[in-house]
C-alpha cells in the first residue's frame, strides 16, 4: 500500500513538472514571436529582451538563441573600440557558438558560422574570421561568399603592411617599391596571402561567375602581387595588366546587372543620339 502511495506521489510530481515545462515552452515561443516583431521594427534592445526571456524559459529553442545572437550582432558597432561595444560583440559570438553546440540544422549552422566570422572581421580579429569562414566553406562548399570573405581577409592582411612600408618610404601611389630590401621582406611576408587570396576569389567566381565584388578584389589582389614583383619588371607589368582587365570585367558585369534591373527599359537613344 505504501509503495502504491509513493508511486502515485511520484507520478503526480512528474505531471506537475511536465505541465510546468510545457507551459514554459509556450511562454518561450510567445516571447520569441514578440522578439521577432520587435526585431522587424528595428527595436533591437526590446527584441533582445524578448529573445533572452525565450532562451531562459526554453534553452532548447534554437531559433530564439539564433535571433538573440543576430540582434546582439546588430547592436555591435564596427570600429568602435570601447568596453561596452566589445562586450556586445563577444556576447553575440558566444550566443552563435551556443547554437553550434546544439543539434543545429544546416541553415542554423551556416548562419551562426557566418555571424561569428563577420563579427571577428569587424573586431579586426582576422585570423579568427578566416578560420570561421573556412568552417562555412566546409559546411557549405557551394557558398561563394565564404571564399570571397577569405579573399577579402587575405587582401586586408596584405595591404596594411605594404601601405605602412610605402608611407615610410614616402612613395606616391603610382611609384613602384624602389627599396629592394623592403620589397623582398614584403614579398616574403605577403606572398602566401596573395596567392591564397587569388585562389579563394577564383573559387568564388567559379561558383558565381557574375560576382562583381569578387572581381573587384581580384583587381586589388593583382595590384598587391605587382608591387612585390620588385626583381621582375615584366611580371609586375603583367600583374598590372591583369588587374586592369579585372577592373574592366567588374564594370562590364555591373553594367549588365543594372540593365537587367526592372524599370531600366525607359526611353533609349540610338547611336546617333535620337530618341
Amino acid at each position: 500500500m505504501k509503495n502504491s502511495i509513493r508511486m502515485l506521489a511520484l507520478i503526480a510530481v512528474g505531471l506537475v513538472l511536465f505541465s510546468a515545462t510545457g507551459c514554459n515552452k509556450l511562454r518561450a515561443r510567445d516571447q520569441l514571436n514578440k522578439g521577432v516583431a520587435s526585431y522587424k521594427n528595428a527595436r533591437y534592445e526590446e527584441a533582445i529582451d524578448h529573445f533572452q526571456q525565450a532562451v531562459t524559459l526554453d534553452p532548447s529553442l534554437l531559433n530564439a538563441r539564433l535571433y538573440l545572437a543576430t540582434a546582439l550582432a546588430n547592436q555591435y558597432i564596427p570600429g568602435v573600440d570601447t568596453d561596452d561595444n566589445n562586450r556586445i560583440g563577444q556576447q553575440a559570438i558566444d550566443e552563435f557558438k551556443k547554437v553550434l553546440e546544439k543539434n543545429a540544422g544546416h541553415d542554423q549552422r551556416v548562419t551562426s558560422l557566418k555571424g561569428i566570422a563577420s563579427l571577428y572581421f569587424n573586431m579586426k580579429k582576422l585570423e579568427d574570421a578566416k578560420q570561421y569562414n573556412h568552417k562555412v566553406a566546409e559546411v557549405d562548399p557551394n557558398d561563394p561568399e565564404a571564399y570571397y570573405s577569405i579573399g577579402v581577409i587575405a587582401w586586408t592582411e596584405t595591404y596594411q603592411p605594404r601601405m605602412e612600408e610605402r608611407a615610410k618610404l614616402g612613395l606616391k601611389p603610382e611609384e613602384p617599391l624602389k627599396d629592394k630590401k623592403v620589397c623582398a621582406d614584403l614579398k616574403e611576408k605577403n606572398w602566401a596571402n596573395i596567392q591564397d587570396g587569388i585562389d579563394e576569389l577564383n573559387k568564388a567566381l567559379q561558383l558565381r561567375p557574375d560576382y562583381d565584388d569578387a572581381m573587384a578584389y581580384m583587381n586589388l589582389m593583382y595590384r598587391e602581387k605587382a608591387d612585390v614583383e620588385c626583381d621582375d619588371p615584366a611580371a609586375r607589368a603583367a600583374d598590372l595588366k591583369t588587374a586592369d582587365d579585372w577592373v574592366d570585367k567588374t564594370m562590364a558585369t555591373k553594367k549588365a546587372k543594372a540593365e537587367k534591373q526592372p524599370g531600366q527599359q525607359g526611353i533609349t537613344l540610338d547611336q546617333s543620339g535620337n530618341k
